[in-house]
């Protein structure tokens, strides 16, 4: 199937959620293994799965300014959000953000001295050709349905087809992809695609992981190693979650939606309670203000289509969390039932660098 054929996307607003949460990697197993990102410990290595061959070109694509900047920022921790080459406002809010950790006039432009600091001693290039393994192209994949009742009733929220799969783990939309490539690419196991430059992972050995942690960031393209946060800011008006250390220093920067109308972004000092990695969700339409009259609880599977994608950052302040999501293109750009949003790949990479007792500040 190509490319312009292959998108399907539906739209689903996070909510103030109810998601049993441990710390590190001590989930319990995942109840059914149905989602290829949840096999356990003891199975095979699956490297090879997420092993992406790049492809040599006789003559080289020509990334725009922009695009360039973007994976940059990406691989700098200073994330744009989806990287699709648009000069739009997480662009912006990523330049200033790194602009405001290397100590670089504060403009949101991507002007000559920021280019030269980004890019300096980079040598990669902003995009390739990959080659897609015959594991990355295995399913499962399931249509996902609107309802809670009727999404927990399948074995896994997994992604709905090999495209949205694919731009996931390179930080971008199916939309971004399709327009990067010609129209009648295919998408499929042993086809080769144009793709931002996210560099390969290996499957991470971790200790306890039962819920298959280690592939997940694989499959994102998120690596185990991160720097470790000593406590994190979220900024309602700039619509930005930012990560400092120990001194002090911002050394990461993530765009996120905020809360709403309905379920304003809690103000205040927070602690981090704990992570949960690939977690169920435990809906609980009572606190929803918008359920239906008829929903009732329910447990969903995991997977990167559930309703807090594949990560849940639990928070002092009860029912309230950081999270991913399974609309990328939506944050910073919708409301959310007063959560903190991230795309995947940001809130896995949030996720190896917080940990239980970590602080967070939220501010208007």
């Amino acid at each position: 199937m190509s490319l312009r054929n292959h998108l399907l996307l539906a739209a689903l607003l996070c909510g103030a959620c109810d998601v049993s949460v441990t710390d590190a990697n001590e989930s319990q197993p995942a109840a059914n293994a149905a989602y290829q990102g949840h096999a356990t410990a003891a199975s095979p290595d699956r490297n090879g799965d997420y092993a992406f061959d790049i492809v040599r070109e006789q003559n080289a694509w020509q990334a725009s300014p922009t695009l360039q900047a973007q994976v940059a920022l990406d691989r700098r921790g200073f994330s744009p959000g989806v990287i699709d080459g648009k000069d739009g406002m997480s662009f912006k809010s990523a330049l200033r953000g790194f602009q405001q950790a290397n100590r670089l006039p504060v403009t949101g432009e991507y002007d000559r001295k920021t280019g030269i600091a980004l890019l300096e001693g980079e040598a990669r290039p902003s995009t390739w050709l990959v080659k897609i393994p015959e594991g990355f192209a295995r399913g499962p994949f399931f249509d996902i349905p609107n309802g809670m009742s009727e999404k927990a009733s399948l074995p896994a929220l997994t992604y709905r087809n090999l495209l949205e799969k694919l731009a996931e783990r390179f930080h971008t939309t199916p939309e971004a992809l399709t327009a990067m490539n010609p129209p009648d690419t295919k998408i499929a196991a042993g086809a080769t695609v144009r793709v931002p430059a996210i560099e390969n992972q290996p499957v991470a050995r971790i200790e306890g992981d039962e819920r298959g942690w280690g592939e997940t960031l694989a499959s994102l393209g998120v690596a185990k190693d991160q720097p470790q946060a000593d406590h994190i800011v979220v900024d309602k008006s700039e619509g930005l979650l930012k990560v400092y250390n120990a001194d002090d220093r911002m050394i990461a920067q993530f765009p996120v939606t905020t809360g709403s109308q309905h379920d304003p972004l809690p103000i205040g000092e927070w602690t981090i309670k704990g992570v949960s990695r690939n977690p169920d969700f435990h809906y609980n339409p009572d606190l929803f203000w918008d359920s239906g009259s008829k929903d009732e609880k329910a447990v969903l599977k995991p997977g990167p289509n559930g309703p807090v994608g594949v990560v849940w950052i639990d928070l002092s302040k009860d029912h309230y969390g950081i999270h991913g999501t399974p609309e990328p293109q939506t944050i910073g750009r919708t409301e959310s039932h007063g959560c903190i949003r991230l795309t995947n790949w940001d809130a896995a990479r949030l996720a190896q660098m917080v940990k239980t007792g970590v602080k967070a500040k939220f501010q208007a």
